[in-house]
């Protein structure tokens, strides 16, 4: 086929263009494991927080990700203050899945909180890589039976460890060594919205 047999529209650019295949289908697995796109990483091997390249593509191109996007049915929103991107579903069908994986989330974060801030300490030091939650925090949490109770009616059977492990699967926490979590840009950006709602209640 040469370029004179085709139209003005298939002569045209597309955004496709700009994006490699490997990356799209990249971000497209990170939504689908139903992980958020922060644009910091934990990298344990440097023992860093490391660039997120999956975010700068979502950021450099974020228009067309959008329009992508919505023709699946799905709505790409991104919060600036957070610093990351997740997936909104726009179908029925999801809604129920994803209200009570948003549930169990909510609980984790809530019971993080509410620990850090009756230990004196300021919910902001969560989210730092030097401080956040030692392994005298985790035994503390997980030797409290109200907690497990509470964690078990968020159907975590494990615990603690499970809730943690359930948080940085989704780039909402990281375990940066044994023992040690901190929330990440979109976990802080959460939990601080749960904080408001709780204040103006």
């Amino acid at each position: 086929m040469t370029d004179q047999t085709l139209t003005p529209a298939e002569q045209r650019p597309s955004p496709f263009d700009d994006i490699l295949p490997t990356h799209s289908a990249a971000i497209y697995r990170e939504f689908q494991a139903g992980r958020v796109i922060v644009r910091d990483l934990w990298d344990s091997h440097r023992s860093e927080l490391m660039a997120n390249p999956l975010y700068n593509l979502l950021y450099n191109h974020l228009s067309h990700f959008r329009t992508f996007y919505e023709h699946l049915g799905s709505e790409l929103v991104f919060s600036e203050n957070g610093a990351f991107f997740f997936l909104k579903e726009s179908s029925d069908d999801e809604s129920e899945e994803h209200d009570e994986n948003a549930f169990r989330v909510q609980v984790v974060l809530l019971l993080i909180g509410r620990y850090f801030a009756r230990s004196g300490r300021d919910l902001d030091y969560l989210g730092r890589p030097d401080a956040g939650l030692n392994e005298q925090d985790l035994a503390a949490m997980a030797a409290d039976e109200e907690y497990q109770d509470i964690l078990r009616a968020a159907r975590f059977d494990k615990g603690l460890a499970e809730a943690l492990e359930y948080l940085d699967k989704r780039n909402l926490a990281f375990r940066a060594g044994a023992g040690h979590y901190f929330l990440s840009s979109a976990g802080m950006y959460f939990l601080e919205q749960l904080v408001q709602e709780y204040e103006q209640a």
